[in-house]
């Protein structure tokens, strides 16, 4: 997987995440383990609600809201787990190029404690922020005001969703910043809006990718293809085959899916976004054209 809302570009090998942070072997080390590879995970129980988990663990409603983008949709389902940090904060994802005195400082936040919290990593790709609230500002333009289409030829079973999850092989909690949508190797992939390539080519984690930037400061991005058939640069409709669905890069699975991702700009870079509201309106646009 890769990058979060709030947050900017990581995979499920982003789970690897929690074991880049730097161990000092010295006696005089004082950095605790990473928080975020203390999260905890709750069982929602019946007659529970977002208010009375808060309280259990002494949090705020926001942090779960932003830890569980499934909470943001009104869906607490008996027996969903959610993750649980150990105190309030935000995590975010940090662009290539950035320092955590830029994170810091876009945050109100002092850059020595975000250093010590997140396990004293030297160049982290996530961290978390203690003492600020998650608040629904963030991507707020709807994907389906540019992106009306759907990256395969039909609709597919997802295999790994959005969000702070259990990681199918290496048994972690991780962040993932896509859908994984089980296909076929060699099932077209299509642009689900119109835009313009910004690029093709291998990519760590995500094996050949193809990037599409849209209107209204959005992004596409697919994953783990086997063929790529755009050009960077070349304008493309909504519809258009960009490639074919493969097992390139570090996928989370052995089972052929496409990562998928949507992304909106900010002054931290392109960050990750929720899909599933985009998933649910153009389904309910294709049942009412039936």
């Amino acid at each position: 997987m890769i990058p979060l809302s709030g947050v900017v570009l990581l995979q499920a090998t982003t789970a690897e995440a929690n074991d880049l942070f730097i161990r000092d072997q010295t006696p005089t080390n004082v950095c605790p383990p990473p928080v975020l590879s203390r999260l905890k995970r709750h069982r929602i129980g019946a007659g529970e609600s977002l208010e009375s988990i808060a309280r259990q663990y002494n949090l705020i409603p926001a942090t779960l809201l932003g830890m569980n983008p499934i909470l943001r949709q009104n869906q607490m389902a008996v027996g969903q787990e959610i993750v649980i940090p150990p105190y309030n904060g935000i995590v975010v994802e940090i662009p290539a190029g950035s320092t955590l005195q830029e994170i810091a400082l876009a945050y109100n936040a002092q850059a020595d404690v975000i250093f010590e919290i997140n396990g004293c990593q030297r160049q982290p790709q996530l961290v978390f922020i203690p003492g600020v609230n998650w608040t629904p500002g963030g991507p707020v333009v709807p994907a389906k005001a540019v992106l009306s289409g759907y990256p395969l030829p039909a609709k597919a079973s997802v295999q790994m969703g959005y969000g702070w999850q259990l990681h199918p092989t290496v048994g972690r909690v991780v962040f993932h910043s896509g859908v994984d949508l089980i296909a076929k190797i060699g099932t077209p992939v299509l642009s689900v809006g119109e835009g313009v390539v910004a690029f093709v080519g291998a990519r760590r984690g995500y094996g050949n990718l193809v990037v599409v930037n849209h209107q209204s400061g959005k992004q596409t991005r697919y994953a783990h293809l086997s063929e790529i058939t755009v050009t960077v640069g070349q304008n493309v409709p909504s519809g258009e085959i960009l490639g074919k669905v493969g097992i390139s890069g570090q996928p989370d699975s052995d089972e052929p899916h496409l990562h998928f991702e949507i992304r909106y700009n900010s002054e931290l870079g392109w960050v990750a976004e929720n899909p599933d509201p985009y998933f649910t309106v153009n389904r309910e646009q294709a049942i009412g054209n039936r």
